[in-house]
């Protein structure tokens, strides 16, 4: 049995009217999905567009391009295996289960469909039910919200709250919304946050839904990033979608035991990175997509208030689209008053990459590991990792390095870094790299199992595509 769910979209939103999107379980009724204008690019900013419905089991797609004659179809990632031929406009496919997917029409990667097919919610929570907050559309402000909360905790003398954002749009009027302990925040399908949630000091919390955090009208905002973690744990986000913050999508600082899972984001401004992560551990990052206008992921040591190493995270099942920076990015900042931080222990796995874009070649790297301000950057795994364009830059950059932008002192060093099914079928780019920084800061144990480029594997460093310098040893190209 299949299910479509699809949800009344949030007034005072901006619509984009280059699709018309259809979708039915299979052999059932049609239903039409809102969708979104989302802008991309921060090099050219523009709009795009984006859709998305929950499903179960398989569903059919019908979608009209509207802005233009079709003569080709491109659905990344091409990982998927999605193919179709247009009937005059309009293109079927059929979906096995969610999906995320770009829909590009006569290779447009900018004015494109971003299409999302989520899983079903599980056990989302009812507005009637004991310890919900439900906040109907309009302008809420932060201490009403948080009296309201008191007041059900006093009254029921049980924990977690749940505050309930309902379909429609909501104004937080001091722009930030902070999370108390033990608070379930749950955006339902349908709803628009206009503000920013902050988990600071605070432990067992979950923002979840199908809801969006939308950012774009910061000029009238003071909203900062979409959802900040700092000196939190056992935070969970899920399922919910951030549009065009003015700085990062997720902030997680000095924290532990984070979860983000179907997390969706888009950004256009500079340092609008997606998800960053600041000396913290155990931190598990799962099926998101990223289209941002700076580093997609990043992990760092110790960085403005937040200090300690970073260790035991991982990115899972996900795909990354860096319309400028890198996807995936370690390394940069640590403790350089210090001996630096470690970063170590981890895991990127079963990622597509449909972009890297970056005109400045000190931060060119899809798979980029730049060790500075004193950092140790060890034990790191890249495995089943597709990169299917890159625009401008390079397929990795593993450095240690003094940027002059932000390191008052260079890396310590890089060690034990496994890429592992690494495919780019992208075209020529700028050879990647493997520099240590001098006789005592070096790269030591780099491994290579099953590197293909343009469908020719790589099995040796002396090649004009892998370039290397005489402080990075132990470069070994292994079958497995």
């Amino acid at each position: 049995m299949s299910i479509v769910q699809v949800d009344v979209a949030p007034k005072d939103i901006p619509a984009r009217e280059d699709f018309l999107v259809r979708v039915r379980p299979t052999g059932g009724e049609w239903q039409e999905i809102f969708v979104y204008e989302v802008k991309v690019d921060m090099h050219k900013v523009r709009p795009a567009s984006l859709a998305f419905f929950d499903l179960e089991g398989t569903a059919e797609v019908e979608i009209t391009c509207l802005y233009t004659a079709v003569s080709s179809i491109s659905i990344a990632p091409a990982s998927r295996g999605i193919t179709c031929m247009p009937e005059g406009n309009t293109l079927r496919f059929t979906l096995d289960g969610p999906q995320k997917l770009s829909v590009e029409i006569n290779g447009e990667r900018f004015r494109n469909l971003h299409l999302f097919a989520n899983p079903l919610e599980l056990l989302p929570p009812l507005p009637e039910e004991s310890h919900v907050l439900l906040l109907k559309p309009g302008i809420h402000r932060t201490q009403d919200i948080l009296r309201l909360l008191d007041t059900a905790d006093a009254a029921s003398g049980e924990k977690p709250s749940v505050l309930y954002f309902a379909p429609g749009t909501h104004y937080i009027e001091e722009t930030v919304l902070p999370v108390p302990s033990g608070t379930t925040v749950y955006l339902a399908g349908g709803s628009a946050l206009v503000g920013s949630l902050v988990c600071d000091h605070v432990e067992d919390v979950v923002i979840r839904g199908r809801g969006i955090i939308y950012l774009a009208d910061f000029h009238r905002y003071s909203a900062f990033r979409g959802v900040r973690i700092v000196f939190s744990s056992k935070v969970a986000v899920e399922g919910i979608t951030v549009i065009d913050p003015p700085h990062y999508s997720i902030f997680i600082g000095q924290s532990s035991d984070v979860s983000i899972s179907n997390f969706k984001a888009f950004s256009t401004r500079g340092w609008s990175d997606g998800i960053d992560i600041m000396s913290s551990t155990d931190i598990a990052v799962r099926d998101v997509f990223m289209r941002n206008s700076d580093d997609c992921i990043a992990i760092y040591g110790s960085r403005w208030d937040y200090y300690g190493d970073s260790r035991n995270i991982s990115v899972r099942d996900s795909i990354l689209w860096a319309d400028v920076a890198h996807p995936l990015m370690i390394g940069i900042h640590g403790d350089h008053h210090r001996n630096g931080d470690l970063i170590e222990n981890l895991v990127f796995e079963n990622i597509d990459i449909l972009e890297h874009h970056e005109p400045q070649e000190n931060y060119w790297g899809a798979l980029a590991i730049n060790a500075g301000d004193r950092n140790t950057v060890r034990n790191v795994l890249y495995s089943n990792i597709r990169v299917e364009h890159i625009e401008q830059g390079q397929l990795f950059d593993v450095r240690v390095v003094q940027n002059k932008d932000y390191n008052p002192e260079p890396g310590t060093g890089i060690e034990n870094i496994t890429f592992r099914d690494i495919v780019f079928s992208g075209g020529m780019v700028q050879p990647s790299r493997i520099y240590g920084f001098d006789e005592q800061r070096t790269v030591d144990g780099v491994t290579f199992m099953n590197l293909v480029i343009n469908g020719e594997r790589v099995d040796s460093a002396e090649t004009e595509q892998v370039l290397t310098n005489g402080f990075a040893r132990n470069i070994v190209f292994a079958t497995e």
